[in-house]
């Protein structure tokens, strides 16, 4: 009777599979981590947009002016009482009065700052970076929306660059800009061709 051949793979086949994994694994990982950067600045540029809304859509429905606040945390995953309102803050807070040093208030209009919500960028942001200034280009930390939606002034908060916090082009950056008519619009700042609808 014949012994049936053995079947697998030999240790020569197994080293030319290991050598070509490593090899696309070595040619995918600069792009990859590329991508993950995007998206984290993807990511942090739709929170701020979500609380730009919110923060508008809270002063046309209570008729009442209500506060849109760029917050810096000592620890970015934990909304608390340390929190500093900045121009350079990825976290936000939406709030009736000044949030600044009680961002660890429950949301509720009983309590002062009278928070009507709030998000922490967490780890997600870890990489990112946001700069908030006004319409003179001048640093800016607060939008005050009134009734109408529309911002109080011109002298707060008018534009937000969400970019990644490491030097390099390959990443996308990201613009929010507040309209003064309460517009709130994302753009792209490097893209530069008329027609195009993600120029800023």
């Amino acid at each position: 009777m014949r012994r049936p051949a053995p079947r697998g793979v030999t240790l020569i086949e197994l080293a030319v599979v290991v050598a070509l994994v490593a090899l696309l694994l070595l040619a995918i990982i600069p792009s990859a981590s590329t991508w993950i950067r995007n998206i984290q600045i993807r990511n942090v540029a739709t929170s701020l947009q979500t609380g730009l809304q919110k923060a508008r859509a809270e002063a046309m429905r209570r008729n009442t002016n209500v506060r849109f606040s760029l917050v810096r945390l000592s620890d970015s995953a934990v909304m608390d009482d340390s929190c500093v309102v900045d121009d350079d803050g990825s976290s936000w807070v939406v709030s009736l009065d000044d949030p600044g040093g009680k961002c660890g208030t429950d949301v509720g209009e009983t309590t002062a700052p009278r928070i009507l919500d709030k998000q922490a960028t967490g780890g997600g942001g870890k990489w990112v970076k946001v700069q908030g200034s006004d319409s003179a280009n001048q640093p800016g930390q607060v939008v005050v929306f009134n009734g109408f939606g529309r911002p109080v002034d011109n002298t707060g908060l008018a534009q937000l660059d969400i970019d990644n916090d490491t030097s390099g082009n390959d990443f996308r950056a990201l613009r929010i800009v507040v309209g003064t008519g309460g517009t709130i619009r994302m753009c792209e700042p490097s893209v530069n061709a008329s027609g195009d609808p993600r120029k800023c």
